[in-house]
């Protein structure tokens, strides 16, 4: 399926692995100009250096959690390949605090909002009127499962998730006029670098292996994961592209579950 993106340029944030690096990975492969970027300096060079055999690739450190390494980004951006990017996807994102809500304090909430919601809205304000201007562009987000099936031990980021829905809907809104869709891609217990470390926790935590810790996730916690076993990076990255293509032009506003049914109701 030809995607009709080939040509255009994107920015991915959270792009040094995971689903972000899997995500720039695939709309290489479409024949989009990556700008990838990170917090780690190193490792997002190390990333785009990886993938230039793939097509063209440039990579720039930046701390999004301030409104100074968003214009780091949207300033190497603009100009890394001679035009505006009219492609955003952001992966960016962490765990956050987690355990007993009434322990958590306000800067456990705080810390985790910055990362899962505010990096999106900074983002997502420095990209789209480049978008708006060139009558083109898509947004993609990342939210969860969390968003609308919420764990105790885990709030602030559900919290964070669920906003992301709501800023999806909103901005699909404010800007479809202009030729500019905004979706989000609703992963769960995909095999990423951050799910690894919380399962080599569990795993330290229980007493079991590694793959024990993942099995008793999947019995006690995704009951609703019927392929019982966790999602792969690639089955997000290919929906991320095809939701940043002309094949989905008629697609706005919405939240993509890959999640291999582990949302248990109907609702968004």
């Amino acid at each position: 399926m030809d995607l009709g993106i080939s040509g255009r340029v994107a920015v991915v944030t959270g792009g040094d692995s995971g689903m972000g690096r899997k995500s720039a990975e695939y709309l290489l492969r479409e024949g989009v100009k990556i700008v990838l970027t990170d917090v780690d300096e190193d490792k997002v060079q190390a990333a785009a250096q990886e993938l230039a055999s793939l097509g063209e690739v440039r990579a720039v450190a930046a701390d999004l959690s301030g409104m100074a390494g968003v214009e780091t980004l949207k300033a190497f951006a603009d100009t890394a390949f001679g035009r505006k990017p009219t492609i955003l996807v952001n992966a960016a994102g962490i765990t956050g605090a987690t355990g007993d809500f009434l322990e958590l304090s306000d800067e456990d909430w705080l810390e985790t909002i910055q990362a899962d919601l505010m990096v999106a809205v900074r983002v997502a304000r420095a990209f789209i009127p480049g978008m708006r201007e060139a009558g083109w562009g898509r947004v993609v987000l990342f939210t969860s499962e969390d968003a609308v099936q919420p764990y105790v031990e885990e709030l602030p980021y559900c919290a964070a998730k669920a906003g992301l829905m709501n800023l999806t809907k909103g901005l699909s809104k404010a800007y479809g006029p202009d030729g500019v869709l905004v979706n989000s891609v609703a992963p769960a217990f995909v095999a990423t670098p951050m799910t690894d470390a919380m399962m080599e926790k569990r795993a330290k935590e229980l007493g079991v292996s590694f793959d024990e810790a993942i099995e008793s996730v999947l019995d006690e916690k995704r009951p609703g994961i019927v392929a019982k076993r966790r999602g792969r990076a690639e089955e997000v990255a290919a929906a991320v592209a095809f939701l940043c293509s002309e094949q989905a032009s008629f697609i706005t506003g919405e939240n993509l579950r890959i999640d291999g049914g582990a949302v248990l109701t109907m609702g968004s």
